[in-house]
C-alpha cells in the first residue's frame, strides 16, 4: 500500500516579528559600543598617569616626594583611584607608640599632632585616628623627620614642599571650634600613649579619591576610609622592621602654631609673634578698618587705635592679612602720618610705629616694633634705625622705595641726577692733572660739573 504523506500549510512569519529580530540585534551591535564610548575611561586616563616607579632596595633610602599631582579632574582621579588594587600582602598593624621627654616638649608634640588630624581629616573622629596613625608611621621611618613636629611641619617653609598642606596653604590661620580642637587633643593624646589604628598597618602616605599624586603609582595601596586612600611603600621600605627610628624625645616650638598652644609660645616670642589678651570687639573695630591699599591688595597701611597695647599689634596685623600667603601689614600710630598710597616714601618709614611682613613662599612671618616709640624687651623685635636722608630738591618721579624695614633705598639709573653733586671740587680719578702750584706747594683741585652723578676720591 503506498505511503500517504500529508503537507501542512506554511504560515506567513508576520512582519512585526522580523522588526523584533533586527531591533535585537541591532541593540547587540550598540550596547558594547556605548559602553566602551561613555564608561569609565580608566585606560586611557591611566595612560596620563605616571608609571609605577621601581622598588626601593633595602640598602637605599626612598625619597620623599613633595605634594604634586597629576592634572586631572575629579571624576577621572576617582575613575583611575578605583582601578587601582589592593595590595593583597599582609597587612600588619603598626607597634604601640609611647611618647616621653619633658612635660613641654610632649605638649608640644600632641598639639602639632592634633593640628595634623584636625586639619587633614576635620572633624571626624574615624580619619583624625587614621591620620595620627600615619604620622606616627612617619616619625619611626628614617625616610623622614624623627619627631612629631617634624614631620607635621616638614616641608612648610616652601610653598610646594610641604607634606601636610595645611602647614604652607594659610589653612592653619583659619579659625577651630575649640570642642573640635580639644577632640583633636584627645586622640592625639591617646595615639602617643599606646593606642594604635590598626586600619592602616605600615602606611606611610595618603590621599583623597578626588586627587592623584605622582608618588602614588610607587606605592601599595592598602586600605580606604571614607574618602582616604592609605599607602606603604613597596618591598622593604613597607615592611615592620623598616620603622626603626628612635624617637628622641624633643620637639620644636612651633610658630605657626602659638594661636592654638601654649606650648608653642615661645617660637612666636622669637619671631616677635606672640598673642595677647585683647578686647575682642576693640580688635574687630581694628581689623574692620584695616584695608588693602588700591596698588596692592597684600599691603596695609594703617593708623593704630590708640586703646590698642604694642603687643596687640601682631594679633591686628595676622588678622588682617587672614590667609594670604604674602602679606605687609605697615602701620603708624598718627593719621597724619599714615600713608593713603603706596610708595611709603623715607620720612613716612621712620615714622612707622609697627610692621609685620609674612611671605610662606620662604617660610619668613616677622613682627617688628619702633623701639624709639615702644621699648622691646628683646632688640631683635626693634626696627632697624633707617638712615636719614638729606635732598638740596624734591625726588624725581621715577623714584622707588621698598619699604620694608630694613630694606635698602633703591633708585633707579638718573635718580641722583637731579641733586647737586655734594663732591664738587674733589678731582676724580682720570681727571687732569692739576697745574703746579706755587710754593708751599699746594694740591689743587679741578671742579666737576655738578650733573655728575656720582664721585670717587683717588
Amino acid at each position: 500500500m503506498p505511503a500517504i504523506t500529508a503537507t501542512l500549510p506554511r504560515r506567513p512569519v508576520p512582519g512585526a516579528i522580523y522588526a523584533i529580530l533586527a531591533l535585537l540585534g541591532l541593540a547587540a551591535l550598540l550596547l558594547p559600543a556605548l559602553v566602551v564610548r561613555h564608561g569609565p575611561k580608566v585606560t586611557a586616563i591611566a595612560a596620563r598617569v605616571a608609571q609605577p616607579q621601581r622598588v626601593v632596595p633595602r640598602a637605599e633610602l626612598p625619597t620623599v616626594e613633595p605634594i604634586a599631582f597629576q592634572a586631572l579632574a575629579p571624576t577621572d582621579a576617582r575613575a583611575f583611584n578605583a582601578s587601582v588594587p589592593f595590595s593583597t600582602a599582609p597587612n600588619p598593624a603598626a607597634r604601640p607608640f609611647r611618647i616621653f621627654g619633658s612635660a613641654e616638649d610632649q605638649a608640644r608634640a600632641v598639639d602639632c599632632l592634633a593640628a595634623a588630624v584636625l586639619y587633614e581629616a576635620g572633624d571626624d573622629a574615624s580619619g583624625e585616628k587614621a591620620v595620627a596613625q600615619v604620622v606616627l608611621n612617619r616619625v619611626r621611618h628614617p625616610a623622614f623627620p624623627g619627631t612629631v613636629c617634624g614631620v607635621v611641619f616638614q616641608g612648610s617653609e616652601r610653598r610646594t614642599g610641604c607634606q601636610f598642606t595645611f602647614t604652607c596653604d594659610g589653612a592653619i590661620m583659619r579659625a577651630v571650634i575649640p570642642a573640635a580642637w580639644e577632640r583633636a587633643r584627645t586622640i592625639a593624646r591617646n595615639a602617643l600613649t599606646g593606642t594604635v589604628d590598626a586600619r592602616v598597618g605600615q602606611a606611610t602616605h595618603y590621599h583623597t579619591d578626588w586627587v592623584v599624586p605622582y608618588w602614588s603609582s610607587s606605592l601599595d595601596k592598602i586600605v580606604e576610609i571614607h574618602t582616604h586612600l592609605f599607602f606603604r611603600w613597596t618591598g622593604w621600605w613597607g615592611t615592620p622592621p623598616a620603622f626603626s627610628g628612635r624617637y628622641p624625645g624633643i620637639e620644636p616650638a612651633i610658630a605657626q602654631l602659638a594661636r592654638l598652644s601654649p606650648a608653642h609660645q615661645a617660637a612666636a616670642v622669637e619671631a616677635g609673634l606672640a598673642t595677647a589678651a585683647i578686647d575682642p570687639a576693640l580688635l574687630t573695630t581694628a581689623t574692620a578698618a584695616a584695608a588693602g591699599v588700591a596698588q596692592d591688595t597684600n599691603t596695609f597701611l594703617v593708623t593704630l587705635d590708640g586703646k590698642l597695647t604694642p603687643d596687640a599689634f601682631p594679633t591686628l596685623a595676622t588678622r588682617a592679612c587672614g590667609d594670604r600667603p604674602y602679606c605687609k601689614f605697615m602701620a603708624w600710630s598718627s593719621k597724619a602720618a599714615t600713608p593713603a598710597a603706596l610708595p611709603v616714601t623715607p620720612v613716612q618709614q621712620r615714622a612707622m610705629t609697627f610692621s609685620y611682613l609674612r611671605d610662606r613662599a620662604f617660610g619668613f612671618e616677622k613682627a617688628l616694633w619702633n623701639c624709639a616709640e615702644h621699648k622691646r624687651a628683646e632688640p631683635r623685635e626693634c626696627m632697624k634705625a633707617q638712615m636719614s636722608i638729606t635732598m638740596a630738591a624734591p625726588p624725581p618721579t621715577n623714584f622707588t622705595y621698598d619699604a620694608t624695614p630694613g630694606s635698602a633705598i633703591k633708585a633707579i639709573a638718573g635718580a641722583a641726577a637731579s641733586a647737586p653733586d655734594p663732591l664738587a671740587g674733589v678731582r676724580r680719578k682720570g681727571d687732569p692733572a692739576p697745574a703746579p702750584a706755587a710754593a708751599p706747594p699746594v694740591r689743587a683741585t679741578v671742579p666737576v660739573p655738578a650733573a655728575t652723578p656720582t664721585a670717587k676720591a683717588p
